[in-house]
């Protein structure tokens, strides 16, 4: 894997935009994780990983014009925006290549790795990143998922920047880098959970009942009636 800090310069998305050279050490401390998993029998080593993990879903991505018709640009832009997740991203490339881009901490700056056939590549929780193609416009992967193939983009905003998963990200990794990570800053993340916590069981209360739920809810009434 090759890594070099995004030179900020005017050009397509899809160019090199090549910088200062970044050792993967660095890559790694900022909680990206990396192996070269060989084409044939990749799919032991995947479902091994996939049940460690517990991600039991997957599906296969082809993103290329041919691969996303009608939607391609759509995606281009979507893909590009700078984002985070709750869960890892994990993806193994069967074919052809592209671009990760993620937020360095506490600098702020963006660190551009490649990615090709064989790389089994996962983004952690919590960081700021973003994925495009390259000049090859083509790219090929498996897709790991705890629920169903779906993906949640959570875009940077000030709301995310609070973020539980966001916070506890950047505290583990100041402490990787030896910066000192506060009291205050410990007890914010503890605060941020209780919150998103309390927030995820008020949405669950507040979600319309389902079908099912109503034929239910009515066959319920009827025995009592």
């Amino acid at each position: 894997m090759r890594a070099w800090y995004f030179d900020n310069k005017p050009g397509h998305q899809k160019l090199p935009h090549m910088g200062e050279h970044v050792p993967n050490e660095m890559v790694y401390q900022l909680g990206i994780k990396h192996w070269k998993i060989p084409l044939e029998g990749h799919k032991k080593v995947i479902d091994e990983i996939a049940k460690e993990r517990d991600y039991p879903n997957r599906d296969v991505i082809n993103i290329s014009k041919e691969g996303l018709g009608d939607i391609y640009d759509e995606k281009m832009v979507y893909f590009f925006q700078e984002h985070m997740h709750e869960d890892e991203e994990i993806r193994y490339i069967l074919d052809g290549t592209g671009y990760y881009d993620i937020r360095e901490t506490p600098s702020d700056n963006w660190i551009r790795f490649q990615i090709e056939a064989e790389d089994l590549i996962i983004i952690p929780v919590g960081i700021y990143h973003r994925f495009t193609l390259d000049e090859g416009d083509y790219i090929k992967s498996i897709r790991l998922f705890r629920a169903d193939p779906k993906w949640v983009y959570l875009y940077r905003s000030k709301e995310m920047d609070v973020n539980p998963y966001r916070l506890e990200y950047v505290n583990e990794t100041k402490e990787k880098f030896g910066i000192a990570v506060t009291e205050e800053d410990r007890v914010a993340v503890k605060e941020a959970f209780e919150r998103h916590k309390q927030t995820e069981l008020a949405s669950k209360k507040a979600a319309p009942i389902g079908w099912g739920q109503w034929v239910w809810s009515w066959l319920t009434w009827r025995s009592y009636t």
